[in-house]
């Protein structure tokens, strides 16, 4: 009898954390995967986007604007990422506070490509910021924006304005900055700062899992490093250009992408430009994505190039906290294997 009185109070309390943890969501795939590191015995966040979607282009159902609405931190990217997912959590949010880890500090930021190729691969406009600043400005306090209409939103399906894909034409960050296991370690900590403010009594936990992360992080960039090891100095294309910071933090990098950075579909002269790179610099590997019809790379290169897939997004990964490594682990080993041959 004591046995069992004692394993039920375990599972009573068990149950309080996680009745007594922030309710959290989180954008896309990668970043729930280390959002739920940081809270890691606390609680659970929940997922807005899932991953065998684009993210530039999504339609909310009615669990995920209800996921938002009952926030009280909501962790995104940005608007540069999903322009069209700020205006919701203006509108749906009620008490909550977001974080847009694009705007935070001690990341890496690149600005993106402009060319179809893209020519001597220079490293651009990085933005390196102190990580332990806490910049308060970026600390998006939402109570000010909700009114009537929120449960109305939270049971709408959005279906017409989410379609629209903004035309970055290679202006402005590149919003594809999860692909750089660097920046997740210094967002961990970052996010673990944002949880200990709204859920003090657990900020002990949130700050043991985003060090224990982070060291994950440097762990992994060893792996992956030496994984690519055999891949460098191999010519290849992409689907879009989303792989721009693991380029850049692996030295491997794309001769050029099919489409622009919102993923929205090659015009004619784009399709032209991107065979000449092919021809110029024998790339063989075209990646394409599982988030996009890949006839589109076998239309634009025909069939004289290995058509392979590269995953931003952790299409087909179970989500949660390993989502996130075996996601750069899959980056790395997809190319390794195609430009292997």
């Amino acid at each position: 009898m004591y046995l069992k009185r004692t394993s039920l109070s375990f599972v009573l309390m068990a149950c309080m954390a996680q009745a007594d943890a922030p309710n959290v969501a989180a954008d896309i795939a990668p970043v729930h995967s280390l959002v739920a590191r940081v809270m890691q015995g606390v609680g659970e966040p929940k997922l807005i986007i899932q991953p065998e979607a684009s993210p530039h282009g999504y339609s909310l159902r009615p669990t995920e604007a209800a996921a938002i609405q009952e926030a009280d931190l909501v962790i995104w990217m940005g608007p540069e990422l999903t322009p069209w997912l700020e205006e919701k959590l203006h509108t749906l949010m009620q008490d909550g506070e977001s974080l847009a880890l694009l705007e935070t500090s001690g990341g890496t930021i690149l600005e993106y490509r402009e060319e179809h190729g893209f020519g001597s691969h220079d490293h651009g406009d990085e933005h390196g910021h102190d990580d332990d600043q806490h910049d308060e400005e970026h600390h998006d306090d939402h109570a000010d924006n909700h009114g009537e209409d929120h449960e109305e939103h939270a049971e709408h399906d959005d279906h017409d304005d989410h379609e629209e894909h903004v035309d970055h034409e290679g202006e402005g960050h590149n919003p594809h900055a999860w692909l750089d296991p660097a920046n997740a370690g210094v967002w961990m900590r970052t996010v673990a700062k944002y949880l200990a403010e709204i859920d003090p009594e657990n900020a002990a936990q949130y700050q043991t899992n985003a060090e224990a992360g982070q060291i994950e992080m440097e762990a992994l960039l060893g792996e992956v490093n030496e994984l690519l090891t055999s891949a460098r100095s191999k010519p290849y294309l992409v689907f879009h250009d989303a792989y721009q910071y693991f380029e850049e933090r692996f030295d491997v990098p794309a001769q050029g992408a099919i489409a622009l950075g919102d993923a929205s579909a090659p015009g004619p002269a784009r399709v032209a430009a991107l065979r000449d790179v092919a021809l110029d610099t024998g790339a063989t590997c075209i990646f394409s994505e599982p988030q996009f019809d890949p006839k589109i790379a076998r239309s634009v290169f025909g069939d004289d190039v290995t058509i392979a897939v590269l995953d931003p997004l952790g299409h087909g990964l179970p989500v949660g906290i390993n989502l996130y490594p075996q996601l750069i682990r899959n980056l790395g080993q997809n190319l390794a294997d195609c430009l292997g041959q």
